[in-house]
């Protein structure tokens, strides 16, 4: 392990659907080149059709360069995926999820001679996770003490709430702390104290247009009405919604910034 050398990890927030899957990559090889990450990590849970991960969504972001993809509440939607989350490292579910479902619940991953823990979490209010976040992520932190340079923690949760206790709960001993879930970025990217990164929400890759994701014309006649519409997403106004981290020492970010760039001409 190489604890001295700088590295930078691109996080991209909530890839939803298709249009969120072209408008990555439309943008990629641009960021690679302002940004020159040596880590990329996508959380991919609405990636296929708006709603869950499909093995062949998987493997097309792995194939474009993705290094890892991290998970939420959605990771169970399609079954063809669940051999996929047993076989594939790379791919990572909610660490606190019940250990009889299908998937792991962190990944390492290596460029350069530097190594980079990957950990995906759910959160528990408002949110179904078969065990305690926190318990869990003390867990995490410490099966991979020792054996990474840098952990990148994805706090995929509902309330913020939660999601700035986790940060708090784990300053000082991972790398960075980055929430999603929610599609819409906050303002409060900041190194914590003890030198982590963090974000409580990295927000969506994918059609601002629509209402976090779906048409809006759906999403609004659902709160009108009450009743139950089926939703599609949307294809206005694809943006990317990511975060760049910079570290230099072990488990220490020395900066975090805000990506917010639209996709023009992905359709």
């Amino acid at each position: 392990m190489d604890n001295s050398k700088p590295i930078s990890i691109l996080f991209v927030g909530d890839i939803v659907g298709g249009i969120g899957r072209r408008t990555l990559l439309a943008l990629l090889p641009s960021l690679r080149e302002q940004y020159g990450p040596d880590f990329v990590v996508v959380n991919g849970e609405n990636a296929a059709g708006g709603i869950g991960i499909t093995p062949k969504v998987a493997r097309d972001l792995l194939g474009a360069g993705v290094d890892a993809i991290t998970l939420g509440n959605h990771t169970y939607r399609h079954r063809e995926v669940y051999p996929y989350l047993d076989d594939e490292q790379r791919i990572v579910r909610p660490a606190n999820f019940l250990r009889s479902q299908p998937g792991h619940g962190w990944c390492v991953i290596n460029h350069d001679g530097v190594s980079l823990g990957v950990v995906s979490l759910s959160g528990n209010l408002f949110m179904s996770a078969g065990r305690p976040a926190f318990a869990e992520a003390d867990a995490a932190v410490h099966a991979l003490a020792g054996k990474v340079d840098h952990l990148l923690v994805d706090m995929h949760a509902e309330a913020t709430s939660e999601k700035i206790g986790m940060g708090w709960h784990l300053d000082g001993q991972v790398t960075a702390v980055v929430g999603t879930h929610t599609h819409v970025p906050t303002a409060d990217a900041r190194i914590l104290p003890g030198g982590t990164a963090y974000i409580t929400d990295v927000g969506m890759t994918g059609p601002r247009g629509g209402v976090i994701g779906v048409k809006r014309e759906q999403a609004l006649e659902a709160m009108v009405t009450q009743m139950p519409v089926k939703f599609e997403t949307s294809g206005e106004d694809p943006w990317l919604n990511a975060v760049v981290i910079r570290a230099r020492e072990r488990l220490r970010a020395e900066s975090i910034q805000q990506v917010l760039e639209p996709a023009p001409g992905v359709s």
